[in-house]
């Protein structure tokens, strides 16, 4: 059985943190204040909605989704920086593996808590946003365009408009990958959904934050499976001059 390669595994890794945007998104809406944590299309418009009169929308929470997105990918763009080759960063690795590790510690907090008040639904909400504005960022030397991990509205517009039937000529992998994107979304909210039917709302969180978690470690062997083919392909001289230069 072949090894995967790097690149399979970037795929992989970003199909994952895709379901798991699906999975939180589903409880932030069904379980917390009807508001999305990833996919900000829904917010703006829920947003413009209640601007305009329309009960029933909580049109605070939704400002600070938007706002605790928008924070953290900037401060993602910040912590990753630019200019990095195609693969994950390091400090793309540390956002992420930070977030995982926050992801578990909501599940606590919220599980001691219990039954949440008014500001602590807009609290998390803002919280889970910004972690997935972060993850957006961390992400992003990847150079996988086709898995944006957090919407699927424009994938889904591709992998239609390119495809034959639109007169497109999408390769076989980009249409699996962006095929895939858009179940990966479908399944993480179902599971989410599945969850809390079953459970509670910290309980659904935990089986998110599993489902992220999978993600990044699948993302960090990926970094590390690429390390190692580069190192083979490098000749032996470049070799021996950056075993040199680590010391």
């Amino acid at each position: 059985m072949p090894r995967p390669t790097p690149a399979g595994l970037y795929t992989s890794g970003l199909l994952l943190l895709t379901a798991a945007t699906g999975a939180i998104d589903a409880v932030s809406y069904l379980a917390l204040d009807g508001v999305f944590t990833g996919n900000m299309t829904g917010n703006v418009l829920f947003l413009a909605f209640a601007l305009v009169g329309v009960s029933g929308i909580p049109l605070l929470n939704n400002a600070f989704a938007l706002g605790g997105f928008a924070l953290g990918s900037m401060l993602g763009g910040r912590l990753v920086r630019r200019g990095h080759p195609v693969g994950l960063p390091v400090r793309s690795g540390w956002v992420l593996g930070v977030g995982a590790a926050l992801i578990f510690t909501l599940v606590g907090a919220w599980a001691a808590l219990g039954d949440l008040g008014p500001a602590w639904q807009i609290t998390l909400t803002a919280v889970l946003a910004a972690l997935m504005g972060a993850q957006v960022a961390a992400v992003k030397p990847v150079g996988n365009t086709d898995i944006t991990t957090v919407v699927v509205t424009n994938t889904l517009a591709n992998v239609t408009r390119e495809s034959r039937l639109g007169g497109g000529r999408q390769t076989a992998l980009q249409w699996r990958h962006r095929f895939l994107a858009v179940v990966s979304m479908g399944a993480g909210a179902a599971l989410g959904a599945a969850v809390l039917r079953v459970g509670d709302g910290p309980g659904a969180l935990a089986a998110s934050g599993v489902v992220f978690a999978a993600g990044v470690a699948t993302l960090l062997v990926a970094r590390r499976a690429q390390h190692h083919a580069e190192r083979a392909d490098a000749p032996a001289g470049a070799l021996a001059v950056d075993q040199l230069a680590t010391r």
